[in-house]
């Protein structure tokens, strides 16, 4: 296998490479842009506040005839009054909120980017300063908040080790295509991208997946209703998958595909390369012309090998052998 073949057997893993990073950057762009619908499809978290419902009591606001009915009026004044949008989508950076037009999702506003970032609901809802806090949200929620915060920190640092790591593995990876050392090197960059890649895969899946229960267990009495983003575990796994195929062939081509020609011009198994000289002008042939040597008592050697009747037999001969060089 020469140069063409090496190039063909690092092509695929270097492709999958970059197909992995391509989804990584595709999750953290979810959410950065809240003039774009395909972004905007991009979170990990979506919690449903369209049909929320508050009871006067659960609010901080003196109980009269007027505050009564004024809360109990409709829904949407609640809203208005604790300025909460229709939906919140959480994605890595930072959380979406908007309102539905015509059956449709309209994303007005977008949080600025944070690093580590987790969704508070406390500090989004604005109700820092309510004092019944507890009973709006449950000691399950709060706890379920409190782990959240701790797990998101995580999942962003795992993420900006993957994000690195694969970078650094397409860089080594160009290295890969002169020699199986280079090969060796990259799978072992790819083994170290792969493993916090789906570290930050399991614990976005986990995380949100359990964040889901306690949310939605807390604040069904309000009708707020939490779900996930396929759309955005979908890029993340599919990055899992496309990490681990480029592992894979990282390592094949550490092994195999060496590169070397198995055919060497006029060589042998050990890399000499030979010329051909003529036989010794004894047997006869010179110039392509037959010159016996005659003279009393001459006789052509023959080294004990019997001589052949060239025209009964299909026999070759070589005038020309082997000399390395």
């Amino acid at each position: 296998m020469g140069k063409a073949g090496r190039f063909a057997c690092i092509f695929t893993p270097m492709a999958m490479t970059i197909a992995s990073l391509i989804c990584l950057i595709i999750v953290g762009l979810g959410g950065t842009n809240k003039n774009n619908g395909s972004l905007n499809n991009l979170y990990f978290f979506r919690a449903n506040t369209t049909d929320i419902n508050v009871k006067p009591g659960d609010l901080n606001i003196p109980h009269n005839a007027l505050t009564d009915a004024f809360l109990n009026r409709t829904t949407e004044v609640v809203k208005d009054a604790l300025d909460v949008k229709d939906f919140y989508h959480v994605s890595l950076w930072n959380y979406c909120a908007g309102d539905f037009d015509n059956g449709t999702d309209k994303v007005t506003y977008c949080s600025p980017r944070k690093n580590e970032f987790w969704f508070n609901p406390i500090d989004v809802w604005g109700l820092n300063n309510y004092s019944n806090i507890d009973q709006l949200f449950s000691q399950q929620l709060r706890d379920g908040l409190n782990a959240y915060r701790v797990a998101a920190k995580w999942m962003f640092i795992a993420y900006v080790i993957a994000v690195v790591a694969t970078i650094v593995e397409i860089f080594v990876g160009i290295f890969a295509l002169f020699s199986r050392i280079g090969s060796l090197a990259t799978t072992i960059v790819s083994t170290i991208s792969s493993l916090f890649i789906v570290a930050f895969a399991l614990t976005a899946t986990i995380l949100y997946s359990v964040l889901l229960g306690s949310f939605n267990e807390a604040l069904k009495k309000y009708n707020v209703r939490g779900s996930l983003g396929r759309d955005m575990y979908v890029v993340v796994w599919l990055g899992v998958a496309f990490s681990f195929g480029a592992g894979i062939f990282w390592l094949f081509s550490s092994c195999c595909c060496s590169g070397r020609s198995n055919r060497i011009k006029y060589g042998d198994a050990s890399g000499r390369k030979g010329t051909y000289e003529r036989v010794d002008d004894n047997y006869g042939y010179r110039d392509g012309a037959v010159s016996f040597k005659t003279g009393p008592g001459f006789q052509a050697p023959h080294h004990g090998v019997p001589l052949n009747d060239v025209g009964q037999k299909n026999t070759a001969y070589e005038p020309y052998r082997r000399a390395d060089v």
